[in-house]
């Protein structure tokens, strides 16, 4: 069995975020060896976002909040959160979620989820799909025909 502390895990940040969603996180599962599951730790400093608006396709994800009062926008709107609250987002559009610090102190939250490729996300406010693997997106309006360019 592997252990690591949410609290004292290091963070690391990408160097292409874009503007408000500039967040430092862990993958907590390679840490521990975890195959099935994937949890990631995420420090949000003011008035950041971990990612768009979207939902997943096949995947369940959880939220913890660890610190701090993140505002949580889904279907039913917008809330604030508190440390402790855990929030449940099934696959589909009803679990259509995003994560954002508008308050003036940096905060700590984790997302839990299942494993698997390949991930497919959909962003409602920029119509748009992501498949990961590849790591692509698409404009769900350029979608083609079943048989378009088949022989």
């Amino acid at each position: 069995m592997s252990e690591v502390n949410l609290f004292d895990v290091d963070v690391e940040k990408d160097a292409d975020d874009a503007d408000g969603y500039h967040v430092s996180y862990a993958r907590i599962a390679p840490l521990v060896g975890g195959r099935l599951l994937g949890l990631s730790v995420y420090e949000l400093p003011p008035g950041q976002s971990i990612c768009p608006y979207h939902y997943e396709i096949g995947f369940e994800e959880w939220l913890f909040v660890l610190t701090g009062r993140p505002t949580l926008r889904t279907p039913d709107g917008a809330r604030e959160l508190r440390p402790w609250d855990v929030v449940f987002f099934p696959d589909g559009p009803t679990g259509a979620h995003k994560v954002t610090n508008n308050t003036g102190e940096t905060l700590r939250v984790a997302m839990l989820s299942n494993k698997g490729d390949p991930g497919v996300a959909i962003y409602p406010d920029s119509d748009k799909l992501g498949a990961f693997p590849p790591n692509k997106l698409f404009r769900l309006t350029d979608a083609v025909d079943y048989f378009d360019g088949e022989t």
